[in-house]
């Protein structure tokens, strides 16, 4: 699809997506969304390589974050413009929400600006965009990708890279305020104009901008603002983590002039904060220290104040972006209820020109999935045929009928087995789904034993009837809860399902034939024909809402933290200013 752009609707004309209120002020209860926001996720913005569109100095980059809503574009916020920069590290952070039932898409837009023009709309003034979704920038928690000129052309070598970080008060907050003193004249006829950046220093010794406060005009003893920034953005919660913290003289010409830089820890911040009211640090050039015989320093930074608020409780996006992944696993029933597939009639039958109920249900929950899932490749099973050679009776079948390897690549790899499985396969009974639940559930005790919150396994059940092997399901289902795994079953056609809402746990619990409780309530179970004339999304979100609870409960349970998240690819545009 070619990439457009000034396509953004105007707030006043439509109803912005929930993302939207959450740039200011909370948003105001909706009947239509749920009763709490699960969390919040910040996304920082870097670009490189952008097209110089100006001729006498650089552009001037901004970017714009859009986010679709009722097939829409609309603006939800913007960053700040740099001067004169074509490889811009932006401090403005985005806050959206996040929902992981959702296929929430984002687009950033990023233009040149021109002073009390503000943003235009001009192809000169448009220098590229990209299209992702939130699940994608969580999942890999860096992202970077090639920026797009209308029609799908290039914007030469411009990248953006995006990188995500999860906000909560479960995380804890810290609140720092700083001064300096008597820093470095950089200013011929005035006195310079200091802002200080903080780099938080990542394992593989790159820098991750955390914060930049205001320019102070004119002043060699700047007082800066105080601001508020989570634990994990300012060090990934990690205490002894090094930070490089530097002060510049600001140049409306993007040249900006270093005056110093100091290293500290937030272990440092906080035990010399509680010796002394105030702390300070000598600011230090490098080649002044080499060159001047007499060089001291290049001025002082003070810690004026320093408030901390830690309530440590991991979150579904703490696995997640500590590299958890989703393993996704859909199992169809070929009983010889659904009807002959060759009959239009049939819940099988394939219509070139709407996917039938099976299809629907596959592609609305496997579109959320599989942004979790590092190597988009999902393993699909069938019950209830009979299967080639022998047409012996199977319920727990590869539809790509590779019994070493049932993985198929992407959703897309998933239906085209779906549909080529049909012709060579015999319809029968009876709807036994016990042996599924208990093949995944093998795959997840292997999982398990590793003490790694590496992989979680949702099991997708498609069914058209209830099932035969109550007890059994039961029974499978109760040793599953013990394990990372949860159970989403979509009733499909017309039959009466009232006897599967035993094995939803939220009217009671589920308990197996010997009496024993579920440890978790793993199972979500939905009738598709309530959603019938909704669209995918709405399906989606009702049976995934539970999981990432579910995935908390787990992990919580069996005391698993997250995984420290792999080391980034460094980035040296995350260094320092152009």
């Amino acid at each position: 699809m070619p990439f457009t752009h000034g396509a953004a609707c105007p707030p006043s004309r439509l109803a912005a997506p929930r993302a939207a209120a959450t740039m200011g002020e909370a948003p105001e209860p909706s009947s239509q969304a749920p009763l709490a926001v699960l969390s919040k996720v910040e996304l920082r913005v870097s670009c490189k390589h952008l097209l110089d569109r100006d001729t006498l100095n650089k552009s001037d980059p901004c970017v714009l974050l859009l986010m679709q809503s009722q097939g829409q574009w609309v603006e939800v916020d913007r960053s700040e413009v740099i001067k004169s920069n074509l490889n811009p590290v932006f401090a403005k952070i985005f806050t959206v929400d996040y929902y992981f039932e959702e296929v929430q898409k984002l687009r950033f837009e990023v233009y040149d600006s021109h002073g009390h023009a503000g943003i235009g709309t001009h192809d000169d003034d448009f220098l590229g965009g990209m299209e992702c979704t939130v699940g994608q920038i969580v999942a890999q928690k860096r992202v970077t990708k090639p920026l797009f000129l209308k029609y799908g052309k290039f914007a030469g070598k411009s990248t953006i890279t995006v990188i995500s970080e999860e906000i909560s008060g479960n995380n804890g907050y810290v609140e720092l305020a700083f001064r300096a003193k008597k820093l470095d004249d950089k200013d011929l006829f005035s006195k310079s104009d200091p802002f200080l950046e903080i780099y938080r220093i990542d394992n593989d010794r790159s820098e991750q901008l955390v914060y930049r406060t205001e320019v102070v005009k004119n002043n060699l003893s700047p007082i800066w603002e105080p601001f508020k920034v989570s634990l994990n953005s300012l060090c990934s919660c990690e205490e002894k983590r090094k930070l490089r913290c530097v002060v510049w003289d600001y140049d409306s010409r993007g040249k900006h002039d270093f005056i110093g830089e100091f290293f500290t820890t937030f272990e440092e911040m906080q035990k010399r904060g509680c010796r002394v009211p105030q702390v300070q640090w000598e600011c230090m050039n490098p080649k002044y220290k080499i060159k001047k015989r007499n060089y001291k320093n290049s001025g002082v930074v003070v810690l004026l104040d320093l408030k901390v608020s830690i309530h440590r409780v991991y979150s579904f996006l703490d696995y997640i972006m500590g590299g958890c992944q989703i393993h996704f696993t859909v199992a169809i029933d070929f009983t010889a209820s659904n009807g002959d597939p060759r009959n239009s009639c049939s819940l099988h039958y394939i219509n070139p020109y709407q996917p039938n109920e099976y299809l629907k249900a596959l592609v609305a929950v496997g579109e959320i999935c599989q942004d979790y899932d590092s190597d988009k490749k999902f393993s699909a099973l069938g019950f209830g045929a009979r299967i080639p050679p022998k047409y012996e009776v199977s319920h727990d079948f590869a539809i790509n009928f590779n019994p070493d390897n049932d993985e198929c690549e992407g959703i897309q790899g998933v239906v085209e087995s779906y549909q080529s499985c049909l012709p060579k396969i015999q319809l029968y009974g009876p709807t036994n789904v016990a042996p599924i639940i208990s093949k995944v559930a093998r795959v997840a005790a292997d999982e398990e034993r590793t003490k790694e919150a590496s992989q979680y396994f949702i099991l997708l059940i498609l069914t058209d009837g209830v099932v035969t092997d109550m007890a059994d399901t039961r029974e499978a289902i109760v040793r599953a809860s013990y394990l990372p795994m949860s159970i989403i079953i979509v009733g499909v056609g017309n039959a009466d399902f009232t006897d599967m809402q035993i094995l939803d746990g939220d009217d009671g619990v589920l308990r197996s034939p010997r009496g024993e409780p579920v440890l978790r309530d793993i199972v979500q179970f939905v009738p598709f024909r309530e959603f019938k004339n909704a669209s995918p999304t709405a399906l989606a979100k009702c049976v995934l809402a539970e999981v990432p609870k579910q995935v908390v409960e787990y992990y919580s349970y069996k005391a698993f933290p997250p995984r420290c998240p792999q080391p980034d690819t460094p980035d040296s545009s995350l260094s320092s200013p152009q």
